[in-house]
C-alpha cells in the first residue's frame, strides 16, 4: 500500500487535520425496498407534500395534477391520497404546531424534505384515527427521514413528532 493522495477528481481541495489522515466513507443509498408498504404510501405523500412547498402551490392542487399524472411509474396509491387529504384541511395549524414545538428551528430553516416529512407525520400523529398507535407511526416517519434525509434528521423528526403527540390532547 502506497502513501499516495487520493484522487481530486472534482476539483476541491481534500480536507485536511492537522496530524490527523482523513478517511473517506463509502456512501450507500437506503434500501426503499425494505420498507413496509405503509411506508412506501407515506413516502408518495411526502413527495407530493415536497412538490407542493417546493412549487409554492396548494397541496390539494399538486395532489390533483399527480393523480391525472404521476411523475412515478406507477399511479399514486389510495392510501398516500388519504394522507395528503388528512392533512390538507389542517395546514395552518400544522405548521403553527411544528413552529410552537420545534425548538430553535423555525419552519422556513428546516430542509424541505423534513418540513414535508414532519408536515405528514404530524397530520397523522394530531389529526389520524386512534387505531393505529402513536409509537408506530412516529417510528415510521422516522425511518423514512432515515431514508429520504440527514444523518441527524432522524433524530429531530422523532423528537418532534414525540413532542406533539405528548401534547395531542392539549393541541385538539
Amino acid at each position: 500500500m502506497t502513501d499516495s493522495p487520493a484522487p481530486r477528481g472534482t476539483g476541491l481541495p481534500l480536507p485536511t487535520r492537522e496530524g490527523a489522515e482523513v478517511e473517506f466513507e463509502k456512501t450507500v443509498p437506503a434500501a426503499t425496498d425494505r420498507l413496509h408498504r405503509r411506508s412506501r404510501d407515506r413516502i408518495r405523500a411526502v413527495d407530493v407534500l415536497f412538490e407542493a412547498d417546493a412549487k409554492r402551490a396548494e397541496v390539494l392542487d399538486v395532489l390533483e395534477e399527480r393523480l391525472r399524472r404521476t411523475a412515478a411509474q406507477s399511479p399514486l396509491p389510495p392510501a398516500a391520497r388519504d394522507l395528503v387529504e388528512l392533512y390538507a384541511p389542517h395546514t395552518i395549524d400544522i405548521d403553527e404546531d411544528l413552529a410552537t414545538h420545534s425548538r430553535d428551528w423555525p419552519l422556513h430553516r428546516m430542509p424541505a424534505v423534513d418540513r414535508a416529512i414532519l408536515r405528514l407525520g404530524s397530520a397523522e400523529v394530531l389529526y389520524g384515527s386512534d387505531e393505529s398507535p402513536r409509537g408506530a407511526i412516529i417510528g415510521e416517519y422516522t425511518k423514512i427521514a432515515e431514508v429520504l434525509s440527514t444523518d441527524d434528521s432522524p433524530r429531530f423528526v422523532n423528537g418532534l413528532l414525540q413532542r406533539l403527540a405528548d401534547v395531542r390532547g392539549l393541541l385538539s
